[in-house]
Formats: structure tokens, sequence, C-alpha cells
């Protein structure tokens, strides 16, 4: 039996949750939050998209596969921290190559174990995420509590920039080349490129400080905006950026925050969402195709489109914009949050949740075939005028 030292977990309302030392003994803060997923706690870990936040899983056995060379979704663990019931003493699976909390431990990673997460989900499920710190140096909640009242908040955090790749980098499209695409790095998830590059599409994936034309200097025939952490409303430079190209008509695929900054590109508000969708498991409606899909999320930001409030169901009708017509193609069933956007007029699509499936079903994998689509489509109209402004109205199809 590991001997275990005594840690605590201290939510901003006072909220205390004892515990023990899992993975590095120290300290560490955040926003609390919680993963629904019963597997893909490497690829949970290894997200971009939770910089800044302690995850508390749901699951109560976690450990159990240990962890191996190829889930991982970026180089490095991102989580601030990281709480779990039942640890496994010990990983056993064939493709393991090491343990979780060694690994944890070897990254710095603060953690704690024994916690009664049930009991901390719910509570976060009823109080909303908060800000929450972890010790396993000073087991006093109060001394912790005042540290916690310190740290940042979520929102207005602008984080993309501390996630992404400082120099360009190409992944190459497997088999016949078809496409170019030029990824925004916000937090890219390293199966994005992956999934186009079994479309035929090579990717160029630039820092989140790139401007539109060295994207296009790419050879791009299309913009991917990718996931990532922080407060969209902060992402200013991304949202110009997305402003130009729907100016230019380039085609335009972005996921999760991505999807956030088409949504402000195209006038529509950001709001935070209570606890957020994380994990593997959210029902969404696709209103294209009427199919109802079993995604995989982790946002706790999300689109506020106008005539819907917050929670309510949003018509399936276009919406004027400044570019045109744009509909609500996905909505989650669960409580009615915009999961995705298509432009009528032009080229341009986004989904909220993560068909590239790092961890969750495949359900969604098809979108990548439909953006691979609207870029053939948009390659097909080519025309002398291309990159001048678009006119409000005026259709592509």
């Amino acid at each position: 039996m590991v001997k275990r030292r005594p840690a605590i977990l201290v939510l901003e309302d006072g909220r205390t949750f004892p515990g023990e030392a899992y993975g590095s003994v120290g300290e560490t803060f955040g926003e609390a939050v919680f993963n629904t997923g019963m597997t893909g706690y490497q690829e949970t870990l290894t997200d971009p998209s939770y910089h800044r936040q302690v995850v508390v899983q749901t699951a109560p056995h976690i450990g159990n596969t240990g962890v191996n060379g190829e889930d991982d979704e970026s180089g490095r663990i991102w989580v601030a921290g990281y709480v779990v019931r039942d640890p496994a003493r010990i990983g056993s699976n064939w493709r393991a190559t090491g343990g979780l909390e060694d690994r944890l431990a070897t990254e710095g990673v603060v953690g704690i174990s024994g916690v009664d997460t049930r009991a901390l989900t719910r509570h976060l499920r009823e109080r909303g995420a908060m800000r929450v710190g972890i010790s396993s140096i000073d087991n006093d909640p109060q001394s912790l509590l005042t540290r916690v009242r310190q740290a940042p908040q979520m929102v207005g955090a602008d984080l993309s920039a501390e996630v992404s790749t400082a120099e360009p980098y190409v992944v190459e499209a497997l088999g016949e080349h078809r496409f170019t695409v030029a990824a925004l790095d916000l937090g890219i998830k390293r199966n994005v490129p992956r999934r186009l590059a079994t479309r035929g599409v090579t990717t160029h994936v630039l820092p989140a400080s790139s401007s539109i034309d060295q994207m296009l200097a790419t050879g791009a025939d299309a913009i991917f905006l990718s996931p990532g952490p922080g407060d969209p409303a902060t992402a200013d430079a991304p949202v110009e950026l997305a402003r130009e190209a729907l100016r230019r008509e380039v085609p335009l695929f972005g996921i999760c925050f991505g999807s956030q900054i088409l949504g402000r590109a195209l006038g529509f508000g950001t709001y935070k969402l209570g606890y957020g969708h994380r994990g593997i498991n959210q029902p969404v409606l696709d209103r294209v195709t009427g199919k109802v899909e079993v995604t995989s999320h982790n946002h706790g930001f999300a689109v506020q489109v106008p005539g819907a409030g917050v929670g309510a169901v949003v018509p399936d009708q276009v919406i004027d914009t400044d570019f045109g017509g744009v509909r609500v193609s996905h909505v989650c069933l669960n409580d009615n949050v915009v999961e995705g956007l298509r432009a009528v007029d032009l080229p341009a699509f986004t989904v909220q949740y993560h068909p590239e499936a790092a961890a969750g079903p495949h359900d969604a994998d098809y979108l990548f075939d439909r953006f691979a689509e609207l870029i053939e489509g948009r390659a097909l109209d080519r025309r002398p005028s291309e990159g001048r402004t678009h006119s409000k109205g005026r259709s592509n199809a």
C-alpha cells in the first residue's frame, strides 16, 4: 500500500474536501471543473483547453490502463491539478509504458485522491465552476482559501497564446495530397491534423499570433480555427482574422473555441456556462441531417445568438449578419446550447464539440468529410475576383 501525504481541496465558497496527495506534492490553483468520461484520461490531461483548470474525474477508477506514448494530444500535461477518487495501484495494458501517477509527478502536476468526487461534482453542478486550490503542504483550509480567492478567474482570461505553438509546423497528408489547410493554433489537439491527413489534407499549424496573410502564404485552400482555453471575449485578434477570412471568402472550419471565435466574428456574443460541458457522452442534434450524435465536449463558454435566451430553444431559421445569413446547425439536447454554426452565403461552418474524438465517440467524424467537401466545392468555384470583400446578402450557392 502506497503511503500518501494528507492533502486538502478547498473551493472558493469555502467547501473543503480532505484526501491524499496524488502525483506531485505541492500546491496548485485553478478553475474546478468535472469531466464525465469513463475513459480517455490521458487525452484529457494533455488537452491544452484544460490549461489553468483543475479537473475532477467523475469516473471512480483512474489510471487503470497506465499511460503510453501514443495517446497524448499535445507535448505535455496541461491541467492545473487533478482530482480522483480511487487511483489504480498498478496500471495494466499492453500499450502502457508507465504509470499515471509517475507521469503526473514527473511533470509537476499536483493532484489529490481519496476525494468524494460524487459530492464534489454535485456541488459544482449546483453552484457552478469556481476557483479551487489543492495543497499537500498546507492543511489549513482557511489559509488555502485566502490564496484561492486571490487566484485569477476564468472570465476575462486570455490564454490561447500560452498554449499555442511557438513555431509553425506541418502535418503531411496521408496518401494523395488533395488540399492545404492553415490551422490557427489556439490550443490544437494532435488528432485534428491527423483526421484531416486521412482526407488527403496537409495542415500547416501556425502560432495564435499569425495574420491572415501569413496563413494564406502557406498556399492554404482553407483556414481552420482550433480549440483552446480561456474566455473567447478576449480573443480579439483571432476574431478579426476570422472576419478577414470571411471577407475574402476563404473556406473556414472551427472547433470549440474556434466556433466561439467565428460566432464573435459574425457579430454574436458569448457567455460562460454554469459548469460547462466536459465528457464524451453529450447528445447533439445535427439539424442538417436530423441525426442525434453522442459527442465529446470540453467547453465552459458558448455562443449567444440573437432572439434566444440562455437555455431556450434556438429557432431553426436564418439569422441575418454582416456576412449574410447564418443558421444554428447543431444544438445540445441537454440544455439547448448552441453547438454549431453554418454560414448560408459563405463557405464557413463550426461545431462547439470535438469530432476528432480524442477522447470520445466517432459519431461526428463525418464533419472532416464535410470540411473537405466544402473546400472542394469552393475550389471548383474559383473566380477572378478572388479576395474581394463580401457584400452582404450575396449568395455563393
